[in-house]
């Protein structure tokens, strides 16, 4: 390691010293391009100078075209004219080249607008900041008639993110907006109209959630013999109301479609008593059949077929929320 040294009673001052000795490092290949300086702590016990004097010397040195910073990993020493294609080659950007590409060709077209390299950073810095927070806090909005939705996709989204997730009804959302300095608010397509119109102009992030195509649900039905009864049980009412029209439309009335929410026991013991085979759209719901089955056991001649949906929320809406709050 280069050991810097400054004279205290030398009539050039301190901070030039040091920018004089470090541009010599860069200069003589001492300190090569992609090369880490040391951090201001290290190089406050080095010369005995106060941190904020080395980091004027930094935003001088970087100012000059010697060094680059890279916010969350240090300064590094710039590679200067065909010296590694005169671009900086961190050990992060040498992890994602593609990445790196995709950031230069952005880059570049700022610069054509007009754009300062000064702008452009701010341009970019200013849009992580605001999706790290509003990565902080994701709420998800539905109409309180169909808060079983919202508990759908809240169990969901927790699993996949890993983070807390709020649930907030649709009437509410504006109040609660109100008492925070950013968020995102995710909702499912179905109700992606009222909620942009509470979100935008509070300017909040909102993301719509595509439901799953429940394909293998749907290809169960359509091979079902007719007069064949469905169960539907899910704490969503719309999933119960649209799933109604959905199988209508599949198989008219050929099948008798009979729909309950979890805790309606009444609905429940008659679907567990006529049903063929009941679909539940959640855990909570296919707990609820399962212990109404073993509770009406030795009223049924037949149990009903038991079949779990995988899950509410479509796998790529996951995928791209999680890109989205830099999660993944």
């Amino acid at each position: 390691m280069i050991q810097f040294r400054i004279q205290p009673d030398s009539e050039i001052p301190a901070s030039t010293q040091l920018f004089n000795q470090i541009r010599f490092a860069i200069a003589s290949r001492q300190y090569p391009p992609g090369y880490k300086l040391p951090s201001t702590r290290a190089l406050a016990m080095q010369t005995g100078l106060h941190r904020n004097t080395i980091s004027k010397v930094y935003r001088q040195l970087e100012e000059d075209g010697f060094v680059e910073s890279l916010a969350g990993s240090g300064i590094y020493v710039r590679a200067q004219g065909h010296e590694g294609g005169s671009r900086l080659r961190s050990p992060i950007l040498a992890e994602h080249p593609e990445a790196y590409k995709v950031v230069r060709t952005a880059l570049d077209d700022l610069l054509s607008q007009g754009c300062s390299l000064n702008q452009a950073r701010e341009i970019f810095l200013a849009e992580v900041d605001w999706r790290l927070r509003c990565s902080a806090r994701v709420l998800v909005a539905v109409p309180s008639q169909d808060i079983g939705a919202g508990e759908l996709m809240v169990d969901e989204l927790e699993q996949a993110l890993r983070i807390p997730v709020q649930l907030v009804a649709t009437e509410e959302l504006g109040i609660v907006l109100e008492q925070t300095t950013s968020a995102t608010v995710v909702t499912s397509r179905y109700f992606i109209a009222e909620v942009e119109l509470i979100a935008a102009p509070k300017s909040v992030r909102v993301i719509p959630l595509d439901i799953h195509d429940y394909a293998k649900e749907l290809n169960m039905v359509k091979s079902l013999s007719k007069d064949s009864c469905i169960g539907i049980v899910s704490l969503s009412s719309g999933i119960l109301r649209a799933t109604e029209v959905i199988l209508h439309g599949i198989r008219g009335d050929e099948l008798l479609v009979m729909t309950a929410q979890p805790k309606d026991t009444y609905k429940l013991h008659a679907i567990v008593k006529r049903a063929q085979i009941i679909f539940c759209t959640d855990q909570p719901s296919h707990n609820a059949v399962q212990a109404a089955v073993q509770m009406l056991a030795d009223d049924l001649i037949r149990p009903p077929k038991l079949a779990r949906c995988d899950n509410y929320i479509g796998e790529k809406s996951i995928n791209l929320l999680k890109r989205e709050l830099g999660l993944g």
